[in-house]
């Protein structure tokens, strides 16, 4: 008979009761994606999550692996009780859905607990002053916004943290890496900061 692994202590910290992880949980940290919403929204202004003054929101925290790739998509389970609750840091509940199927179903928690994993993880990042809600257009160096977080939040180091642009060298999102227990930690080699030497972070409206 083929063994049941073991819950893992992190599930065990953070819930009641966990059913073993699915085989596709055997990853390695988690990436947090705070996506800049005004840069989002300028394409997609009939967005849900542009109907508020928001700055950063969360986009997703995704199981990743160290040798680089992720899981996705790993199988059909139950989405979480009361997706609203998570609308004041992912402001649509079609993003909400979505990270939970591609994203939160390789996880191994039940789906409350990974919410309950986000709204953590996001909560310990302090915002830097800077990008709280900027009134004008900010022009920074992807290097500058690390530094920037790395001061807000004395446990972070330039490795735990990825800078990504788009369109015309905009700041599409600033991410951090963390292990399962919900520490600060190395990210992958495949994550890797944008390389345009100054890159624009358009207002909060």
């Amino acid at each position: 008979m083929r063994k049941i692994p073991p819950v893992p202590l992190f599930c065990a910290l953070i819930c009641v009761s966990c059913a073993p992880p699915p085989p596709s949980s055997g990853f390695d940290y988690y990436l947090l994606n705070l996506s800049w919403a005004p840069e989002f929204c300028y394409s997609k202004p009939d967005n849900p999550e542009c109907s508020g003054h928001f700055g950063f929101i969360v986009h997703g925290l995704w199981p990743q692996y160290s040798r680089g790739g992720y899981p996705e998509n790993c199988g059909e389970r139950a989405g979480p009780s009361n997706p609203a609750r998570m609308l004041d840091i992912m402001p649509d509940l079609h993003l909400i859905q979505h990270e939970w199927a591609t994203h939160g179903t390789c996880t191994g928690l039940a789906a409350d607990d990974y919410f309950a994993l986000i709204r953590r993880v996001f909560q310990s990042v302090k915002i830097p002053h800077e990008f709280v809600a900027p009134a004008h257009q900010l022009s920074v160096s992807p290097e500058e916004v690390k530094q920037d977080f790395e001061r807000a939040n004395p446990g972070l180091t330039d490795g735990d943290i990825a800078v990504s642009c788009g369109r015309g060298s905009y700041l599409v999102a600033v991410e951090i890496c963390y292990s399962k227990d919900g520490r600060p930690t190395q990210c992958g080699g495949d994550i890797r900061d944008c390389n345009r030497p100054v890159i624009r972070v358009p207002k909060v409206e």
